[in-house]
């Protein structure tokens, strides 16, 4: 039974590490909250992870109950994950993000970069759904907690593989600010255009899969 846990927990980390990807995440949370402030970032980076902590708990629990009751698979889930990825890559692509604050910080009148109104929250989409607790993160969590067959030893192990990997997505979320600062604006404004296209690429693969799943 011990080997068994134990596996368990190795399983869970290394999947966690692959499907929430916290170094490939890290530089898009630091190209999402360009421009903001020092508190703003820590604020978005606590709550992305606070929040996908929320879901996974919650699709840990209850995620195939509901799913079935709302008659909707994972692959569609999946699919429509990566139409709203998809959307948020265009805006980094071209943009329109920064554009939609500068808009946002005329109408209130108000230079000063501490007011909240000036920032974008981030936290809930695109960060915690589904950067961090996407599809991916989500099958994982209920195809473990279906394998520790109700076990109390085994659903502490699967989420502390789970918490492990959303610690370290938290220490590269507060550092990856202070890092895009020293490469300069010019560079940021580069990398946030790459990876804009990276993360048109990844949603049009969720799209993919998630058609691919429901015709297969």
């Amino acid at each position: 039974m011990d080997a068994i846990d134990y596996s368990l927990l190795t399983a869970s980390l290394v999947t966690f590490f692959v499907v929430i990807d916290p170094i490939g995440v890290a530089p898009i949370f630091a190209s999402l909250t360009e421009g903001s402030n020092a508190a703003h970032k820590r604020r978005m980076a606590i709550k992305s992870v606070l929040i996908a902590t929320a879901v996974l708990l919650g699709f840990a629990f209850g995620g195939e109950w509901l799913l079935g009751a709302l008659h909707v698979s994972l692959d569609a889930f999946r699919a429509a994950g990566g139409v709203l990825l998809f959307m948020l890559a265009l805006d980094m692509i071209f943009e329109t993000r920064s554009k939609r604050r500068e808009e946002r910080a005329d109408a209130l009148n108000d230079a000063d970069s501490t007011m909240p109104g000036t920032h974008e929250d981030i936290s809930v989409f695109p960060m915690a759904i589904p950067m961090l607790a996407g599809p991916g993160a989500i099958a994982s969590i209920m195809l473990f907690m279906s394998e520790a067959a109700g076990s109390p030893v085994g659903q502490v192990l699967v989420f502390a593989g789970m918490a492990a990997n959303l610690v370290v997505c938290l220490v590269l979320f507060l550092a990856a600010g202070t890092l895009m600062r020293l490469i300069g604006d010019t560079l940021a404004a580069m990398i946030t255009r790459i990876l804009g296209v990276i993360l048109a690429a990844l949603a049009a693969q969720f799209i993919f899969d998630g058609i691919a799943g429901a015709l297969l």
